[in-house]
């Protein structure tokens, strides 16, 4: 049940749908996440730390940076994950999201 508990926690805030919302188009860098979101390095790894401990996310060093990607995982979690980024497509904010990330991959800002 806490894991369970851990798992709704991690997806009760908006800033972790829309990192994870983020994700279902790919892996994606700690320093990518912060320009789209327009927040600072502590807050986005804060909520990466917990979608991690949730078992949503997992990531990987590759020298200096942090990547992450939505993790391979249990049927509850891939359910979620299938209902997030199929309501997320129409929501405004998910757009606006999704079009930083295209404009900004488009002009090769990425960390690694």
């Amino acid at each position: 049940m806490k894991n369970l508990a851990r798992t709704f926690k991690a997806i009760s805030d908006e800033t972790r749908l829309r990192i994870l919302a983020l994700l279902t188009r790919g892996e994606l860098c700690v320093c990518d996440l912060m320009a789209i979101l327009d927040l600072p390095q502590s807050t986005v790894s804060r909520h990466l730390a917990t979608l991690r401990h949730a078992g949503l996310v997992e990531d990987r060093r590759q020298g200096l940076w942090m990547f992450y990607r939505l993790a391979a995982t249990a049927p509850l979690h891939r359910d979620l994950l299938d209902l997030i980024e199929k309501h997320a497509t129409g929501l405004p904010q998910a757009g606006r999201d999704r079009e930083s990330l295209i404009e900004f991959q488009a002009r090769g800002k990425t960390c690694g």
